[in-house]
């Protein structure tokens, strides 16, 4: 701590660059470890130092400062500091501002920035804790700020003219949308927002855009008053949603007739969703349009049931195996059996969530022992031949 205290003054801004280029290396090595980290805390003026340094002349000097934020951000308590920071600030057009979140969209929506990579893994950090997400958004209002410029970079190609991929722009917006706030900016029907977005459920380029994406729409399928417009030809959501689960399986006539024309008679070559996170809230999103008598009525007329029945026969995660057997439970029960408009409007006692609970761990201990033992004999078939 005392050491650390010493390095402060080489961390002023105004400093020779030798001098904060060691003072920062050492910093930035001590922000790798957990306690590292809570040491820095300790200390907030060298963290607001690192915000300053962020805006040095020097790129090596702001890169590094960029790199110890991230770390920081990384941490709840550090994202926590780093936001009350940005909150007292009094920001000021004519210096350098030790408000992180200006910075960051700053640095994100400047097509000529280096540092817009390391901004969005930062702002991405910070708004991942749902406690801090309308505080940033009422800090970015605050600000003047637009979420729709960030909304513009992430879904231009090739935005930023120096390289910069803006991958992380993905979970950015799928950890705002935790706030009902900000599903109801992304689901304005006048301005067409949400229909942006759906193009990247299948992004190839990058994991983690996609799986931004996906989360996003995920938390927007929350919302059950705009399910009719989701599913409506206005958006078409249903498509994109069931796309990324639909392999090469070959269809009847009948069978393909009856799905939306993007899902009918797709190639040998159509692979499913890889990673299994993103699977899981393909389905997630898939189970709130249930939730409505009006998407269930839907998504049976579209046969969604197939995509799903396919799903279930190849895939060997237990629990998207269980979350892909919720959907399908729900669609193969006719209206009269299910009896209810709205599911989410159901009351479940207590005792009786945890029983449920339960029976959905036993499941999927169940499910992986036969999995298991289908493995081995798969094995075993493979050894004798």
């Amino acid at each position: 701590m005392e050491s650390l205290k010493e390095i402060s003054p080489f961390l002023d801004p105004t400093s020779r660059l030798d001098l904060k280029a060691v003072a920062l290396e050492h910093v930035l090595g001590v922000t790798g470890t957990p306690e590292g980290r809570q040491l820095l805390l300790g200390i907030p003026e060298i963290v607001r130092q690192l915000i300053l340094l962020l805006q040095d002349e020097s790129f090596a000097i702001a890169k590094d400062a960029s790199l110890a934020l991230i770390n920081i951000s990384g941490d709840e308590e550090g994202a926590s500091a780093l936001l009350i920071i940005s909150e007292v600030s009094k920001c000021s057009s004519d210096k350098k501002t030790d408000n992180l979140i200006l910075l960051c969209f700053k640095y994100i929506t400047d097509k000529g920035s280096k540092l817009a990579d390391p901004c969005c893994m930062i702002l991405s950090n910070m708004t991942r804790p749902k406690i801090f997400v309308d505080r940033i958004i009422i800090l970015v209002e605050k600000l003047e700020l637009s979420w729709n410029d960030l909304l513009n970079a992430l879904t231009k190609n090739n935005y930023n003219s120096v390289g910069a991929k803006l991958h992380y722009l993905g979970p950015i917006f799928s950890n705002i949308t935790q706030s009902r706030r900000m599903r109801d900016f992304l689901l304005n029907k006048d301005q067409k927002i949400i229909q942006r977005l759906l193009p990247f459920v299948e992004y190839k380029d990058s994991i983690v855009r996609r799986g931004g994406v996906v989360g996003t729409l995920r938390n927007c399928c929350f919302e059950e008053d705009n399910h009719e417009w989701l599913l409506s030809p206005d958006v078409d959501i249903l498509t994109y949603l069931l796309l990324p689960l639909a392999g090469p399986e070959e269809f009847t006539d009948e069978e393909n007739n009856k799905l939306p024309i993007d899902l009918q008679y797709l190639p040998e070559t159509k692979e499913r969703e890889r990673d299994p996170d993103i699977r899981t809230m393909l389905l997630e999103a898939l189970a709130q349009l249930c939730a409505t008598k009006s998407g269930r009525e839907l998504m049976r007329e579209n046969n969604a049931y197939i995509i799903l029945r396919e799903l279930h026969k190849c895939e060997r995660d237990k629990a998207i195996l269980l979350a892909c057997e919720n959907v399908v439970d729900i669609l193969i029960k006719t209206e009269e059996e299910i009896g209810l408009d709205n599911l989410k409007k159901v009351e479940v006692p207590e005792e009786y969530k945890e029983k449920f609970l339960q029976m959905d761990r036993l499941y999927l201990e169940d499910e992986e022992g036969a999995r298991e033992q289908e493995d081995n004999e798969k094995k075993a078939v493979k050894v004798d031949k």
